[in-house]
């Protein structure tokens, strides 16, 4: 999954982000890759983001993870007013194992990882072989 700021003390909100999801139900936070500043995508003027990519063990289904991963936002003040604007906090379920999943408010593997070589560079960090937009986990094999 990933985790993004580009408002207020990012390496903070990423640090609480991470400890919030380390203590969802069922969840272990099993790997976090480096950091990354990266420039905003889309349209809207904005600041840097920090990004980072994190490897979870979690008996969560897909949609359940998800909804976990609304409310931390929700606590980080993350507000939906703006398509690709700024925010204290986003968080992606990009990949969940091998399944697919294609759902109004969640789709898997995450329609923009081909477009998001910080995303292709921190799951590779994480052990993860990228095949086209589905990723294998090397370890698991």
């Amino acid at each position: 999954m990933a985790l993004g700021s580009n408002l207020g003390d990012r390496a903070a909100i990423l640090a609480r982000a991470r400890a919030a999801i380390a203590r969802l139900p069922a969840t272990r936070l099993a790997a976090a890759s480096e950091v990354e500043e990266t420039a905003p995508l889309g349209p809207v003027p904005q600041g840097p983001y920090l990004n980072q990519m994190l490897r979870l063990e979690t008996a969560l289904g897909p949609h359940a993870l998800l909804r976990a991963l609304l409310a931390v936002e929700q606590a980080e003040g993350r507000v939906r007013a703006l398509r690709w604007g700024p925010r204290t906090l986003d968080c992606d379920v990009v990949l969940y194992g091998n399944q697919k999943v294609d759902l109004p408010d969640l789709t898997v593997p995450h329609p923009e990882i081909a477009n998001r070589g910080f995303w292709q560079r921190e799951l590779k960090e994480l052990g993860f072989d990228l095949e086209g937009s589905v990723a294998r986990d090397q370890r698991a094999e």
